[in-house]
């Protein structure tokens, strides 16, 4: 099994953020941009399970900022929608080049010690989100 790679993101305040700080917890780290439309297809689904188990699972949801992506750009999304889930901003792309992200969305399943157990590339259903978190659980 792969260890996790660890990296720093930024939350919404500005503050450094890693991977190692949410260890302990099953994690669903899912990279993200607001022009993406398979992003945005996904995403009720991703809220709708963070509000039910985001006390169970730390969901991590990384924007890839830079590029097209701004940091309002990305807020004003977040902030449309209305979604409360934990959204990070990988403003280094030290995430993105940690796990080789190329295309989005892209999610990954990490257990509660840190392994990868499983990916997701592109938009996944409600079912198979499921199945990523009953993966790490």
């Amino acid at each position: 099994m792969t260890k996790a790679p660890d990296f720093t993101v930024y939350d919404s305040s500005g503050n450094k953020v890693k991977l190692s700080d949410y260890l302990g917890k099953p994690i669903v780290l899912n990279f993200w941009a607001s022009w993406c439309g398979p992003c945005q297809s996904e995403m009720p689904d991703f809220h709708e399970k963070y509000l039910e188990i985001g006390d169970e699972i730390h969901f991590l949801m990384v924007n890839m900022t830079g590029g097209r992506e701004t940091l309002s750009s990305a807020k004003e999304f977040v902030t449309e929608k209305g979604y409360t889930f934990p959204v990070f901003y990988d403003t280094d792309a030290d995430a993105a080049m940690s796990y080789s992200v190329y295309s989005l969305p892209t999610t990954y399943f990490i257990d509660t010690e840190g392994y990868l157990i499983a990916k997701a590339t592109g938009a996944i259903s409600a079912n198979t989100l499921q199945r990523g978190i009953d993966m790490i659980k």
